[in-house]
């Protein structure tokens, strides 16, 4: 995208949550000045829903949230101690989950000068955002309509994204979100900035990387990072994978690789596919199940939800593959292990980002499991019940994730190379797995034949690992049907101390 966008018609109605006329009358009522400003101008002139609202008030901003809490029923928090910013948290119902309060420092005008980007730099004094015609009140001093209808991200000032080096990085997030261009001058002055980024606190770069993978176009996003700079900065660890070339089967080198995995996730998650075109009839061949979306929008940890969790493990999936490059004497390239030492590289870069435990876990756990889907049987056979019982067990939580990052592991592995034939093949045993595992039962779901206290009678052993480890052999061996009454299940756990083994 660049300066040329097509121009965007910004919608007539008022699309300001209903919240807005009691809070506009609590403010008439104490006759304290106040703006609406930010986000919430931005998304209402765009016709989005605005789900948090900040206003800027001429007046203590804690003593106003506390009474402004008590008319509308919810509660106040201090958001910081350095400086004045009270959070509302709204009751639900209100159309809006919750309203930060800022005191004025200067003029409103001032205020919105000091804003990251011209589209975020709108106000709306607090009774005319009530109005129908309240586009004819907003207070633009950046000319941040206009950038609206062109479908630009522009700066308000080089010094409003110097003062935070996390402006630099919503910058691509804004342009992925909106699908925006970023003009000239502001990508000019984010790629001489890039480097600050990794000044900014862990966390908050986290949520920016993660707003940008919860969009619909994250590919464009990480395409525009990379342009700007920011994606190295951000993952120093990707740098390693440009120009690291694959076998032949292959199409991109590995950092284009990671890349374009991450748009066929876009690409296969994306809203509305039939009535946007953007399913065509390679994906239709995709396997997907009954409620596939709540699943995908089930939130992992962090504030985030499986899909955005998906789109950045489909960016480091591969990231161990430079370190792990191997030519062997024929040729060959290989990169033995790079599944086992991606995991362990993704939770270093993870824990560093300040992701929870669980998130770490999450995204760990699919890099390690993203080639078993291919790797369960042997090629054109389908897996045994005992293969899928381990696939399972051992993926668990992220075993239908990473089916999904499998497939596009594989549309972004052959590009425009791509046969018909073999990819309807490997949709076909992907859709076997997702279904067959959901018929199989879980092993906890199982009949009990045998438990702990029954091996060890039976054979007079101690309590240990030992134990566990047999049981788990025969419920892998319960759930691929090979084992269906107890004295088979003794049996099996027989044969296995007879071999000198304990189901290890």
């Amino acid at each position: 995208m660049d300066d040329a966008s097509v121009a965007l018609r910004l919608p007539d109605a008022n699309h300001l949550p209903s919240v807005m006329k009691p809070i506009a009358a609590f403010f008439r009522a104490k006759g304290v000045s106040a703006y609406l400003v930010g986000g919430a101008v931005r998304d209402a002139l765009m016709g989005r829903r605005a789900d948090d609202l900040d206003i800027v008030a001429q007046s203590d901003a804690l003593a106003v949230g506390r009474d402004l809490a008590d008319a509308l029923g919810g509660r106040c928090l201090r958001l910081h101690d350095d400086w004045e910013v009270a959070r509302v948290i709204l009751p639900p119902g209100c159309g809006a989950a919750h309203v930060d309060l800022t005191t004025a420092a200067g003029s409103i005008e001032q205020d919105l000068r000091r804003r990251d980007f011209t589209i975020n730099a709108i106000a709306l004094p607090i009774e005319a955002a009530t109005r129908a015609d309240y586009r004819r009140f907003a207070l633009d001093p950046c000319g941040g309509m206009q950038d609206l209808r062109r479908g630009i991200v522009r700066m308000t000032s080089p010094n409003a994204l110097r003062e935070d080096a996390l402006r630099l990085l919503r910058g691509a997030r804004f342009a992925a979100q909106f699908g925006f261009a970023i003009d000239h001058e502001t990508a000019a002055v984010i790629r001489q900035d890039a480097p600050l980024i990794s000044a900014a606190a862990p966390e908050r770069v986290r949520d920016e990387l993660m707003k940008l993978m919860r969009t619909p176009n994250a590919l464009y996003g990480v395409r525009l990072m990379d342009d700007l700079g920011l994606l190295c900065n951000v993952l120093p660890e990707l740098a390693d994978a440009k120009d690291v070339s694959q076998p032949k089967e292959h199409y991109w080198d590995v950092f284009n690789h990671l890349v374009e995995t991450v748009g066929w996730v876009d690409r296969l998650f994306c809203a509305n596919a039939d009535r946007t075109g953007c399913m065509d009839e390679t994906l239709r061949l995709a396997p997907r199940f009954e409620g596939i979306d709540d699943y995908f929008g089930g939130e992992v940890g962090d504030g985030f939800d499986r899909l955005a969790y998906l789109k950045l493990t489909a960016l480091l999936h591969d990231v161990a593959k430079p370190a792990t490059k191997t030519i062997e004497a024929s040729g060959r390239i290989r990169f033995i292990g790079h599944h086992i030492d991606g995991a362990d590289m993704a939770r270093d870069i993870l824990t560093r980002l300040r992701f929870s435990k669980r998130g770490v876990t999450h995204i760990a756990g699919m890099i390690r499991q993203h080639l078993r889907p291919t790797q369960m049987a042997q090629k054109g056979e389908l897996p045994t019940a005992r293969a899928l019982y381990r696939y399972y067990r051992d993926a668990g939580d992220v075993a239908v994730d990473t089916l999904y990052l499998n497939i596009a592991d594989y549309l972004a592995a052959r590009g425009p190379l791509l046969q018909r034939r073999d990819w309807a093949n490997h949709c076909a045993l992907i859709r076997y797995i997702l279904e067959a595992g959901k018929r199989q039962k879980a092993p906890e779901s199982l009949p009990r034949l045998v438990n702990g206290y029954d091996i060890m009678k039976e054979f007079s052993l101690a309590p240990g690992p030992a134990i566990g480890r047999l049981l788990d052999a025969a419920y892998e061996a319960q759930a691929g049907g090979d084992v269906t009454t107890r004295a088979q299940a003794l049996d099996l756990v027989k044969s296995s101390l007879e071999r000198g083994g304990d189901g290890a």
